[in-house]
C-alpha cells in the first residue's frame, strides 16, 4: 500500500527528472548556436580568404563562450539530479 511518504518521495523524484529535462533544453541551443558560428565562418572564408586566419580566431572564441552555456546547462541538470 501506498502511503503519503512513498507519494512525496514519488513526488520528489519526478520533480528532480522534470528540472533535469527543462535544464538540457540549452544544449539544444548551444547546438545551434555552434552550427551558426561554424556555417558563417565557412561563408566568411569562401567570401574573404585572405581573412581566414582573423575569422578563425573570432569563430573559436564564439564557439568557447557557446560551449560554455552548454557546459553550465549541463552542469545545472546534474546538480538537480544528483545534489538535491
Amino acid at each position: 500500500m501506498i502511503n503519503k511518504i512513498n507519494i512525496k518521495m514519488m513526488l520528489l523524484q519526478s520533480a528532480k527528472f522534470l528540472g533535469a529535462g527543462l535544464a538540457t533544453i540549452g544544449l539544444a541551443g548551444a547546438g545551434i548556436g555552434i552550427g551558426s558560428i561554424f556555417s558563417s565562418l565557412v561563408l566568411g572564408i569562401s567570401r574573404n580568404p585572405s581573412l581566414q586566419q582573423e575569422l578563425t580566431k573570432t569563430a573559436i572564441l564564439g564557439f568557447a563562450l557557446t560551449e560554455a552555456i552548454a557546459l553550465f546547462c549541463l552542469m545545472m541538470a546534474f546538480l538537480i539530479l544528483f545534489a538535491f
